[in-house]
């Protein structure tokens, strides 16, 4: 039988109980229940203080009248109010303002009594309300006047679904996926930056692709640049400095090219990339240019004013942390009391000084902007079809700005994970900081619609990382394995991503890899957010038979082969990423030999469905059955991606890796840097040679050919 506690965890959105691919169950303890009851601020020690919770969640919309924020569909707009019984009677008159046009309209609505509750001595009545006049999507503040009493919110109206152009539904469009500090030139400063990113769309554009996905580009430390890992930013509202080009920073001379030619030169010559030494040296050359600059010019004026509070509070959050991070350990959780709240006087006596290293770190986000938007701007002028293409991370650092600027947004003792399965018996934890969703409706979900239209910017679509987050998230305990998940507001959630994805004209896509609840995938195609599908996945008897056809692809979906997670093409073939999960010890012997067998028939089932379709190349069709030992198949790559060309698919995007044969992970998720080299890798050749590269010039004509019979 349902205790009080179960009742609370349903109306908080705690799961007592999850099911993992849909085959095993999970029971959560009452302890863990109770931790996550008191990280939504809720006293459960005793079952009358359980009791008491849930009286003030059933009673607190009518003790407050309206919502902090209504959100509704376009031509379907509702809301509810709550009133005591003396003011049902009274007049009421409804009222928007548009944000975009500043109109101000008087409503007219049907009314209806729903439901009445009686709190003490108090009877309150629920009203419904829906509003009979056509409004256009967007945000309106939202006025209602009851007698003589005025109520004020917001209105947010979306469209039925998400963003597209008709060039996506043609259903013909190719493309590439990178990790831009990934790529390898003979000008640039040991990592991928944004002038390689406007060389890279050049040759890709002239060769007829139409999109470019990147990594996250979101800021990271500035005082730990080895911590490297996209998906761990401390901002997800402003750029990573570490892919602004010097060179194109106004004051930069050739003198100057002189003068660190020698560090540039090391930098760029190692095999891994030297995050410490090429951050380092990028500062170190920036600062001086910033300090050569007599005085800020128009456009840096402009930027910080468009920016406003919230870079001003980043960039104090960066200078402070600079000042307090080699003397005080444990984040800005470990800062003094006046600057971890943000007292004003005690950030005031801090920036009166250290005001020159607040305005740096504000120059450096000016000149990132700038650089990215300018390569924004020229992709459109190649006439891409979507352009860039972003990535959103599901989370933040928990010692991020994010978390320091606006704490009670975040889940306070608890991070994002994964949970348990085949691979990781414990599931995943992630430690990383995400919204908890009562104290993100209680701010209309600015801070999430903020993250949303910081990443839009300058994109033609952008990737959610794990979008079943808008449903659902797996959380942890900081403290211990232990986790379940956190249900959020689905309908808002979806209704939100649609409205910003029409006011910023980008495409949505969802990267729904990992536990997927049953019906959640046909949601997010009701919606118009595309999926992402890819090769390993593609497989009949729930992933474990045979590889799929092309002509049995998701329709309304992304397609690759892989992801940035996931063994690239050449590496899977021989199975070295068995191998090295092996000898990190992340399984055992038997494990090993049991992965290799399933491998060895994987490889079978890849050739098979290659031959079954006529991919291979012409020139150079299938010799033997490539046995263990006997190489790999010349020609796979070509193969492959000719394959996925022809998935009925919206949109393929390649990868560079799988293309060069690299035979290694760009990241091995379980690891840190201590025991594998995540996100350092450099691609096999420079970008100048990548346009006459024969295999890249193969496997373009290859997906082209496939595109044209999809």
């Amino acid at each position: 039988m349902e205790t009080k506690l179960y009742e609370l965890c349903k109306k908080l959105g705690i799961a007592k109980s999850f099911t993992v691919q849909g085959i095993k169950n999970y029971e959560v303890s009452d302890e863990l229940l109770k931790f996550f009851c008191k990280e939504f601020g809720y006293d459960v020690s005793t079952e009358p203080k359980i009791k008491e919770a849930i009286e003030k969640i059933e009673t607190e919309p009518y003790k407050k009248t309206i919502e902090p924020i209504y959100i509704a569909r376009f031509n379907d707009v509702f809301f509810d109010i709550y009133l005591k019984e003396k003011d049902v009677g009274e007049n009421i008159e409804v009222s928007v303002i548009s944000r975009s046009t500043s109109e101000k309209k008087i409503i007219s609505f049907e009314k209806q009594k729903v439901e009445e509750r009686k709190i003490g001595n108090t009877n309150y009545h629920k009203l419904h309300f829906k509003i009979k006049d056509v409004l256009e999507i967007g945000y309106y503040d939202f006025q209602i006047k009851v007698g003589k009493y005025t109520y004020n919110t917001t209105l947010a109206v979306a469209p039925q679904k998400c963003y597209t152009t008709e060039d996506v539904k043609a259903a013909k469009l190719w493309g590439f996926t990178i990790q831009l500090y990934s790529l390898r030139s003979r000008r640039n400063w040991g990592i991928g930056d944004f002038t390689d990113l406007k060389d890279f769309a050049r040759i890709v554009a002239g060769f007829g692709a139409d999109v470019i996905g990147l990594n996250p580009i979101n800021a990271l430390f500035h005082d730990f640049p080895e911590n490297a890992s996209p998906y761990s930013s401390i901002s997800r509202l402003f750029l990573n400095p570490i892919y602004i080009d010097v060179e194109k920073t106004a004051g930069w001379t050739e003198t100057l090219k002189k003068k660190y030619a020698k560090q540039i030169e090391e930098v760029n010559k190692t095999t891994l990339i030297d995050y410490t030494g090429v951050y380092n040296l990028k500062i170190k050359v920036l600062y001086e240019l910033f300090e050569k600059m007599k005085k800020p010019s128009r456009a840096f004026e402009t930027f910080k004013k468009e920016q406003g509070n919230g870079l001003h509070m980043f960039a104090l959050y960066q200078a402070i942390y600079h000042d307090k991070c080699h003397s005080i350990w444990g984040g800005w959780q470990a800062w003094p009391q006046g600057l971890k709240n943000q007292n004003p006087m005690d950030l005031a006596i801090f920036e009166e000084a250290h005001g020159n290293e607040v305005e740096f770190f504000k120059f450096l986000q000016f000149e990132a902007h700038r650089q990215f938007d300018e390569v924004s701007d020229y992709v459109k002028s190649l006439g891409l079809k979507i352009g860039l293409y972003r990535d959103l991370p599901v989370g933040v650092c928990k010692d991020s700005e994010e978390l320091w600027f606006d704490k009670y947004v975040y889940l306070k003792c608890s991070g994002a994970g994964a949970p348990p399965d085949e691979f990781f018996p414990n599931g995943q934890k992630w430690c990383l900081g995400v919204f908890n969703p009562i104290e993100l409706k209680k701010q209309g979900y600015e801070p999430f619609l903020k993250i949303l239209r910081a990443n839009m910017k300058s994109a033609g679509a952008l990737r959610i990382d794990h979008v079943m987050s808008l449903l659902r998230l797996f959380m942890m305990k900081d403290e211990g394995e232990e986790g379940t998940y956190i249900y959020y507001n689905f309908e808002d959630m979806l209704a939100l991503v649609a409205l910003e994805s029409h006011l910023n004209k980008c495409v949505i896509v969802g990267e729904s890899i990992g536990n997927v609840p049953a019906g959640f995938l046909e949601k997010l195609q009701e919606n118009n957010i595309y999926a992402m599908s890819i090769l390993w996945a593609e497989r009949w008897d729930f992933g474990n038979g045979d590889y799929k056809a092309p002509e049995y692809y998701p329709e309304n979906a992304f397609v690759s082969v892989g992801t940035h997670d996931m063994t690239p093409l050449k590496m899977w073939w021989y199975g070295y990423d068995i191998e090295l999960k092996y000898k990190l010890k992340l399984m055992t012997e038997s494990e090993k030999n049991n992965l290799y067998k399933a491998r060895e028939a994987d490889r079978w089932r890849l050739l098979k469905v290659l031959d079954e379709n006529g991919v291979w190349p012409h020139d150079n069709l299938r010799k033997n059955n490539y046995l263990y030992g006997e190489g790999y198949p010349e020609g796979l790559d070509e193969a492959v991606h000719k394959l996925l060309g022809r998935a009925k698919s919206k949109v393929v995007v390649l990868q560079l890796e799988d293309i060069l044969g690299v035979t290694e992970l760009q990241n091995l998720p379980g690891t840190d840097r201590d025991r594998y080299p995540n996100w350092r890798h450099k691609l096999p050749i420079n970008l100048e040679d990548l346009a006459t590269n024969i295999t890249f010039i193969r496997n373009i004509t290859a997906i082209r050919e496939g595109r044209e019979k999809c």
